[in-house]
């Protein structure tokens, strides 16, 4: 098993640094469809953060499951994250922010390791997605407006290439094609699988 030394190493070391300029994403939706749901319109931008938890244990990745109520998504597994505000603020800020306001773990229990590739939803996002290492000493505390639980789920696992397995379900009409990361009862699948795979694909690929 790798040590969380040599684990941060390998991160600093294939990741983009978090304030690289931003690229078209090189990831998306579509990478199973043959390129399809391709958005129209200008993409609205995101960010997300993949929090890493080194200390007490094997390393492994704060997750959250999103509320029930939500308009979009509903009881979805995702990365903490949300739109960048237009008024300035940074990928790597709005990522830290969303951390804190969804889970309620503060910029300073956080270091920002760096970057991977750009992800495009068939929703029309540009999710711009970090790797930060959550720093021993912090609450978690979840928003009940947009999350209805926290979990952490271990890194090997999802770093597994054998657990990376390809799903299908129709919608609208289509047959459309997906990663999901199954784990315990947490059914990992969508974006944020397809994040975690580029995330493998970067640092084991």
């Amino acid at each position: 098993m790798e040590t969380a030394d040599a684990l941060i190493e390998r991160l600093k070391s294939r990741l983009d640094p978090i304030d690289a300029p931003l690229e078209p994403p090189a990831r998306s939706d579509g990478d199973l469809n043959g390129g399809f749901p391709t958005p129209q319109g200008e993409l609205r931008q995101a960010a997300v953060l993949a929090p890493l938890i080194l200390h007490a244990g094997a390393p492994r990745l704060l997750l959250t499951e999103r509320a029930a109520h939500l308009p979009k998504h509903p009881g979805q597994i995702s990365f903490p994250g949300g739109s960048i505000d237009p008024g300035g603020e940074s990928p790597a800020e709005a990522a830290v922010r969303e951390l804190e306001e969804e889970v309620g773990i503060s910029a300073t229990h956080v270091e920002l390791i760096g970057r991977f590739d750009g992800y495009r939803t068939g929703t029309g996002f540009h999710i711009t997605p970090f790797v930060g290492v959550l720093r021993p000493g912090y609450t978690v505390r979840p928003d009940p407006s947009e999350v209805a639980d926290v979990f952490e789920t271990p890194f090997a696992f999802l770093m597994d290439p054998g657990n990376h397995q390809k799903h299908a379900r129709e919608w609208q009409g289509v047959m459309r094609h997906y990663y999901a990361m199954p784990w315990q009862d947490r059914y990992i699948w969508g974006a944020t699988a397809g994040m975690l795979k580029s995330l493998h694909d970067r640092l084991y690929g």
